[in-house]
């Protein structure tokens, strides 16, 4: 089902880049303390868990498990947003650290990428065993959210999930690299490239590189797209053989069709990080999933209100969408 979207944008403030732009802009410090968690791994490794407040194991209240995006972490604007609104919801919010996300150096060579749902699903799992008696959701923004839509379609009719929420994700990876890499979209990709380069680089002492992905210091550092990245770094290291190859099997648009269970995905049609055709049609949508598309709202911006009083539309939309399903 494909639905259209309330969001209005702040007056004066519709513009896509603007949208993209003001969240960071006008993000107050957050000075809320978490609970982290370190989660260990099958294969040696671990990822680092944000919680509202960690409840004990027979705390029956809803949890929610939040997918950052790109090189994000706790401290994105959007990721701070939404775990405070799911705390006001008096529901338990977990944000769990892409590897090498939260500030810290994963131990392998590997990283994370954009249709990785095997840690996701040791949490999911590692959640049903320790609270038996928390229903959980997930919400995933951007990679995170294109990584949610194929762990949906992987569970299916079996998923664990109560309810899922993907926000502004790049279901169909090849087009979302050549857009970002177009007009001022490159700043955005020269920012995340940036990043991308140095967590590489951070690690590149403890692996060989060399023999992994034929991947020198000089060539890391020589990378300037994602299609150069996920060609010399995630495909080889990850399996995939070529960034091209990478994007074909990691894309969630084809996976759409297998999504039987509740979920909601946000797409705007202005989104600088993607084309406005790579929104799917409704025949390509599976029986559980609702998109709701926007004339508006940037990537992961959706910015209501005035400049002055803003407000951010995308956690109220999102708990709107998950009361439906979880019962406080």
């Amino acid at each position: 089902m494909i639905i259209k979207s309330a969001f209005k944008p702040a007056v004066g403030f519709s513009h896509f880049h603007l949208q993209t732009l003001l969240p960071t802009i006008l993000h107050k410090k957050n000075h809320k303390k978490y609970h982290w968690q370190e989660l260990s791994l099958p294969d040696g490794d671990f990822v680092d868990l944000c919680w509202n407040k960690q409840p004990d194991f027979n705390d029956t209240r809803p949890i929610v498990v939040v997918f950052h995006g790109l090189e994000g972490s706790i401290n994105s604007p959007y990721a701070q947003h939404i775990m405070q609104a799911l705390e006001e919801k008096n529901w338990n919010a977990v944000l769990m650290h892409f590897r090498g996300c939260s500030g810290r150096a994963n131990k392998l060579a590997r990283a994370y990428h954009s249709g990785e749902t095997e840690d996701a699903k040791y949490l999911i799992q590692y959640l049903q065993q320790h609270y038996t008696g928390a229903p959980i959701a997930a919400v995933g923004y951007s990679l995170g959210g294109n990584m949610l839509l194929k762990l949906q379609a992987e569970y299916a009719e079996d998923s664990p999930l109560k309810a899922a929420v993907s926000v502004c994700a790049p279901i169909q990876l090849d087009k979302c690299a050549d857009r970002i890499d177009k007009g001022f979209s490159r700043v955005y990709q020269k920012h995340l490239m940036k990043r991308l380069v140095r967590n590489v680089l951070r690690k590149y002492d403890q692996h060989d590189f060399i023999s992994l992905a034929d991947l020198s210091k000089d060539k890391a550092k020589s990378l300037k797209t994602f299609w150069q990245f996920d060609d010399a770094f995630t495909a080889r290291v990850h399996g995939f053989g070529s960034a091209e190859n990478y994007y074909k099997q990691s894309s969630a648009r084809q996976y759409l069709q297998y999504i039987t269970q509740p979920t909601l995905a946000i797409q705007s049609i202005d989104d600088p990080f993607m084309t406005a055709d790579v929104i799917p049609e409704e025949k390509e949508l599976g029986s559980g999933v609702t998109l709701e598309v926007s004339h508006y709202g940037g990537h992961v911006g959706f910015v209501s209100g005035s400049v002055f009083r803003p407000k951010y539309w995308l956690p109220e939309r999102i708990c709107e969408y998950l009361s439906g399903y979880l019962k406080s």
